[in-house]
């Protein structure tokens, strides 16, 4: 497994880390713990080292797993969490120094560690951007121990641009993959000269960049892939990128003879992603082994061509741009 630095950290992670959202349950129609634990170790045993979750994914049942891997493996590796998304109803004036060390006293608890790693604010409103005493609360919070370091995950490049004005912002979680490629055009020039960490998140558009999903693929009624493809529960740009179903999956055909032979669709679309230096780490998720083992394999495929990278800008161009560009 190849490593990347973490920005300014000290870190280094694989640059192939573990999305842990789909292990909590929540809104994606349902999970096993018994698979669930079986895809972490898996995860561990390929040289994963950068673990991404939330204090709301599956109530806290995500961050309890990890806490139980922590406890059954000696391997270290990173817990990224995400605080905010508690919040009933989800507003910037909920971003209260009290509510956010209660968010990451109950993820301490979780986890079953004294310190958290890395806490993300978890796509909060555009307000909190402009609002510089939340970003002191965390300051605060590591100053007294509870967290070592803080970044934030964003729907926009433009909230990616503005959380980077803050000097201990140490991370960005951003949707970026074959159908969202608008973070290249400025925020990727941005990270890099301030060193700022970037996980690239939902590098697979919920799915479709395995090439497993297709007109016929029935999802449960409790997973967002069903709920949520206009934005109804949460944004919309988290269910297959923002993409209409039927114009991605038009898109996948024409990205499939791009992928060289021997190479699955799925570690086609994670090696695109690796190709771009402000890219840290990628986070698929995984609910099985198998999947994990395949997507943990993408870290030593030779990197795209010249030719190839030109196709992916091409096809999104031709369908996806419209869709997604202005948006996000």
């Amino acid at each position: 497994m190849n490593t990347r630095p973490f920005g300014r950290t000290g870190w280094r992670v694989s640059e192939v880390g573990f999305g842990a959202w789909g292990i909590g349950g929540g809104a994606w129609g349902g999970a096993d713990d018994v698979e669930s634990m079986a895809a972490l170790h898996a995860a561990v045993d390929s040289g994963i080292t950068f673990f991404d979750t939330a204090d709301v994914y599956g109530d806290g049942r995500s961050e309890q797993l990890l806490g139980r891997l922590r406890r059954e493996r000696d391997e270290p590796f990173i817990v990224a969490t995400k605080a905010g998304r508690r919040l009933s109803p989800h507003a910037a004036a909920g971003y209260t120094a009290a509510n956010l060390g209660a968010f990451v006293d109950r993820s301490l608890a979780n986890l079953g560690v004294e310190r958290l790693d890395l806490v993300q604010l978890h796509c909060p409103p555009v307000e909190v951007y402009y609002r510089p005493e939340v970003f002191a609360a965390l300051d605060d919070l590591v100053t007294a121990g509870k967290i070592a370091f803080y970044g934030v995950s964003v729907e926009k490049v433009e909230e990616a641009l503005k959380a980077i004005d803050y000097p201990n912002v140490q991370s960005v979680q951003i949707i970026f993959n074959a159908f969202r490629l608008r973070p290249i055009e400025l925020f990727f020039e941005q990270a890099l000269r301030r060193r700022v960490a970037v996980i690239a998140r939902v590098p697979l558009a919920s799915g479709l960049l395995s090439g497993t999903l297709t007109r016929e693929t029935v999802f449960p009624d409790d997973d967002h892939r069903s709920f949520n493809r206009e934005g109804s529960a949460f944004d919309k740009g988290e269910t297959f990128s923002g993409v209409p179903y039927e114009t991605a999956l038009a898109a996948v055909e024409r990205l499939r003879p791009f992928v060289p032979a021997g190479m699955t669709l799925a570690q086609f679309a994670l090696r695109w992603i690796l190709a771009f230096e402000a890219v840290t780490c990628v986070i698929p998720g995984a609910r099985g082994a198998a999947r994990v083992i395949e997507n943990a394999s993408a870290t030593a495929l030779p990197r795209p061509s010249p030719e190839t990278m030109e196709a992916v800008q091409e096809v999104y161009d031709s369908l996806i741009r419209p869709h997604v560009h202005h948006r996000w």
